[in-house]
């Protein structure tokens, strides 16, 4: 399948995309000092959290999906340096809503979930 959606993410910072079959996709960053809080090399969540949303998005796979909810779940701290993979699965879709359920691991361990809320809009989202 090919990818519609989110196409000039930046990868380096929200994931690279390798596997998307319907309604489902695999998305894995290699975390990066530069996304590191501290000395110590912990990941913010913000990285961690926009590489499951891109995972959601390509999962959904529409070029005007957007995000309008998430409940969320940071289960294990990251450290830099360290590869973590998102999958993502739509749960349930009700006209233009899916919701998708994300899990992000590292070596097998779960770091992160959630279910993400999101919108197909008949039209882009900056487009009056």
């Amino acid at each position: 399948m090919e990818i519609i959606t989110h196409n000039r993410i930046d990868q380096s910072l929200c994931g690279r995309p390798v596997e998307l079959e319907a309604e489902q996709s695999r998305v894995e960053l290699v975390t990066q000092e530069n996304m590191a809080v501290d000395d110590k090399g912990l990941v913010h969540g913000g990285f961690i959290f926009g590489l499951a949303d891109h995972a959601a998005m390509i999962a959904v796979n529409h070029p005007n999906v957007v995000l309008g909810a998430a409940e969320v779940r940071f289960l294990k701290p990251v450290k830099a340096g360290q590869k973590v993979v998102a999958v993502a699965r739509i749960q349930e879709k009700s006209g233009k809503k899916c919701m998708v359920k994300v899990d992000v691991s590292r070596l097998g361990e779960s770091v992160f979930e959630g279910i993400f809320t999101c919108f197909i809009l008949d039209s882009h989202v900056l487009e009056s």
